[in-house]
């Protein structure tokens, strides 16, 4: 059953010799039982840089997936410990997107949760930093 739920993501960079770059969405979304497991489903806003685009984490156990569909269309697999390569598709041109997850932890139930991933990301397959999605979900009563 899909249900609305609060959703607050925090997003964090890390390059080398800069500080850490982070923001934080709280939205309003939705969080629905799968056959595979959870699946998490918000849009994005003009604090994103994203605004038209709806975001969705397909979680798994041991997999997550994010898509982008809108003003950006993406695909990236998280799996801990493994590397998926995919395409980032924006308005001015698609770049090669490198993600190598190194952890993964996701405990989800009807009442909401959390899932965290931390990966390394490379762009046209240069190295350009550190990432991790924190996010905490919690079902609107």
């Amino acid at each position: 059953m899909k249900q609305e739920a609060w959703i607050t993501v925090r997003g964090e960079q890390y390059f080398d010799g800069a500080d850490p770059d982070e923001t934080e969405l709280t939205t309003l979304g939705t969080l629905e039982r799968t056959e595979e497991g959870w699946l998490v489903a918000y849009e994005e806003s003009e604090l994103t840089g994203m605004a038209g685009t709806v975001t969705t984490f397909a979680i798994r156990p041991e997999r997550v997936v994010l898509r982008r569909s809108g003003s950006v269309n993406s695909e990236m697999i998280f799996e801990e410990g493994l590397a998926h390569t995919s395409l980032y598709e924006m308005e001015f041109g698609t770049l090669t997107v490198d993600v190598h997850t190194e952890s993964l932890r996701a405990k989800i139930s009807a009442h909401g949760g959390v899932l965290e991933i931390r990966y390394q990301i490379a762009v046209d397959h240069h190295l350009t930093g550190r990432n991790c999605f924190k996010i905490h979900i919690r079902a609107k009563t």
